[in-house]
């Protein structure tokens, strides 16, 4: 299995690197590359999964694609790539999309339909999560009501802040915020209703949203085991924390092993990166319907786009 866990392109150097993606600039479009790397606890291990930046590319572009009539994404081309990188074609089939540049908004567009992670020690302590009030009595990965818009900030390291609307609404401006707030949830809603008789709940998710010539556009990644808590819907049961479909297996043996989650991350043994690879390309299998390939669908473009 080929993975990646940089890219190496003689002569051109990316103008950032994520803890996933290596992302390099050409001038209005950017090429988004996603490497094998795997981070956990805000640490980037050393060992990488083979096939996940394919999985986070591939199920990017479905997502865009199923879901291009709620609102434009960046996505050009996720196939065709402009010179010099055409010649480094094998190494970035099936995890690169080049698309176009936008202004991104300095916030996370969170949207939740179950009490999970950092919301549900929001609402231990607080009876709400954001500053959005709940009903009392709420277990752990219970469904919500209604799913919640929960804005966080963007950070350059560690953990993204949870913030009120109100807080959004200053960063961003009031018509935005609740421009971005209703396509988040309606994004969120339509994922949702395709997973789940597909056999997965889509608990929460994070959206990113730039700007283009003042018109709002999806970038980033859409909807990824990375960027959501998908949860195998045969095995929900609420009180706890349920099984998903991302890093667990690696979350879970880096608690038994003690690490303090603290650089440097320890190397993963051979039957972590097996089971975490085989996650994402089951999550991956069971919403696309199809298995992973190398060469990605078709994919709505940008109206503007070449």
């Amino acid at each position: 299995m080929k993975v990646l866990r940089e890219t190496q392109f003689a002569g051109l150097s990316p103008s950032a690197r994520g803890k996933v993606r290596d992302i390099y600039d050409l001038g209005d479009k950017l090429l988004i590359v996603a490497t094998d790397r795997l981070s956990a606890f805000d640490v980037i291990l050393p060992t990488p999964i083979p096939d996940k930046g394919r999985v986070l590319t591939q199920l990017s572009l479905f997502w865009f694609n199923l879901l291009n009539d709620v609102i434009p994404n960046h996505v050009i081309s996720a196939t065709e790539f402009p010179a010099p990188f055409d010649k480094f074609s094998d190494e970035l089939a099936g995890r690169s999309m080049l698309v176009r540049k936008t202004k991104p908004l300095p916030i996370e567009c969170v949207v939740r339909g179950y009490v999970s992670g950092s919301g549900w020690k929001d609402y231990q302590v607080t009876g709400k999560i954001c500053g959005v009030t709940l009903p009392s009595g709420l277990r752990e990965s219970d469904r919500l009501p209604e799913p919640i818009f929960t804005p966080a900030t963007k950070a350059l390291s560690g953990h993204d802040e949870n913030i009120p609307f109100s807080q959004a609404e200053k960063m961003v401006g009031k018509d935005l915020a609740e421009r971005v707030r209703a396509v988040s949830l309606e994004l969120y809603r339509r994922a949702a209703e395709h997973a789940e008789p597909r056999g997965i709940i889509v608990a929460d998710t994070k959206f990113e949203f730039g700007l283009l010539n003042d018109e709002l556009i999806w970038i980033d990644e859409a909807l990824t085991p990375d960027s959501s808590r998908f949860w195998p819907a045969a095995h929900y049961s609420p009180g706890g924390p349920q099984a998903s479909f991302d890093k667990q297996f690696v979350r879970d043996y880096l608690e038994r092993m003690r690490w303090p989650k603290t650089p440097p991350g320890p190397e993963l043994p051979p039957e972590v990166v097996d089971a975490t690879r085989e996650k994402y390309r089951e999550a991956y299998r069971i919403l696309t319907g199809r298995e992973l390939t190398w060469q990605p669908g078709p994919v709505h473009k940008h109206p503007s786009g070449a």
